[in-house]
């Protein structure tokens, strides 16, 4: 008998976003009032998104992560739960306030403000052991987000790994812009799920903590000298991890076994892109999980972050597996 309850276990953000669609680029203050095209009151949050896109796909699902004791964290929770996710191991947190999220929309473009409330309490030792030993693979997103979680990450993953487990890792953006602490992550990270800047700022950051690769021209002398997707792959995959880098309209990248691997999107017509990275998360997952080859599972991926970007929000037209892979 399988020792897993779940295929796959996330932990990370969730929070409700407010998507406003048609901002413009420089709202007008003075107490002007702009009409805009359409707003929506939906599920957010790096890693809710990737938890609901992967239950829509088929995987059998938990979450952990923190919520206020306030109408915003039931809302978390109740859309979760009505997307088939478990969440009987998250947090309710009565001293703080659920997070909240404004993203202003602009066709494929967004700008993000987020109040990040509870975020910054989340930490690994939210994590029952007993679900971490009952999962096949640990998704972890937003770690510059929560850093409580990042700096327990290393030993997260590692006590997955131990039972058996596979990792991953979306950081999504550094608002500090300092990209720090992830060189000891890596190495216990299967799977690092960056965009195209994330990827370059990772690659540089790790690459000028003086722990040579020989990848680069320069990673341990304090000048790193990445300039280009391709050299920032190899950096990271030197660090032991695979990374998989989403490229929006131009499909998604990859460095393994010492091959690059490129995957095209096919065109589409973008209604909303929130969370079509979180989606792209979940597909390529999803297929790696039903033991689908790296190409495969990436094209499975493009396809769901593609597909996703159909209608408003995160969650609204996350595909099922048969859409995902027609």
């Amino acid at each position: 008998m399988s020792r897993t309850t779940f295929d796959l276990l996330v932990v990370g953000d969730a929070n409700p976003d407010v998507i406003v669609s048609g901002s413009p680029r420089h709202p007008e203050f003075g107490q002007r009032e702009q009409l805009v095209p359409a707003a929506g009151l939906v599920l957010g949050g790096s890693g809710a998104i990737t938890a609901y896109g992967a239950a829509r796909l088929g995987l059998r699902t938990a979450f952990v992560g923190r919520v206020g004791d306030d109408p915003a964290g039931a809302f978390v929770l109740d859309a979760l739960r009505a997307g088939g996710v478990d969440v009987s191991a998250c947090v309710v947190d009565p001293a703080v306030p659920t997070a909240m999220t404004v993203a202003l929309v602009d066709g494929d473009d967004r700008a993000i403000l987020t109040a990040p409330g509870c975020l910054d309490r989340l930490g690994a030792a939210d994590v029952p052991p007993g679900l971490l030993e009952r999962a096949a693979h640990v998704h972890v997103s937003s770690y510059f987000l929560q850093p409580l979680l990042a700096a327990g990450l290393g030993g997260l993953f590692g006590l997955a790994r131990a039972a058996g487990a596979s990792t991953s890792l979306d950081t999504n953006d550094d608002p500090a812009g300092r990209w720090a602490g992830l060189e000891d992550v890596l190495p216990v990270t299967d799977v690092l799920l960056p965009n195209e800047p994330e990827a370059l700022a990772i690659a540089r950051a790790v690459a000028a903590t003086g722990a040579t690769t020989g990848v680069t021209t320069g990673a341990g002398s304090g000048s790193p000298r990445i300039t280009t997707l391709e050299q920032a792959v190899r950096e990271l995959a030197a660090r032991g991890t695979l990374p998989v880098v989403k490229r929006g309209e131009r499909g998604a990248i990859a460095f393994a076994d010492g091959e690059l691997v490129e995957i095209p999107a096919p065109p589409a017509t973008v209604v909303d892109a929130v969370g079509a990275g979180d989606s792209f998360d979940a597909g390529l997952l999803a297929a790696l999980l039903r033991g689908r080859p790296l190409r495969q599972a990436m094209t499975v991926a493009v396809a769901c972050g593609t597909l996703s970007t159909r209608a408003a929000g995160g969650t609204a037209a996350q595909p099922t597996w048969e859409e995902a892979t027609a």
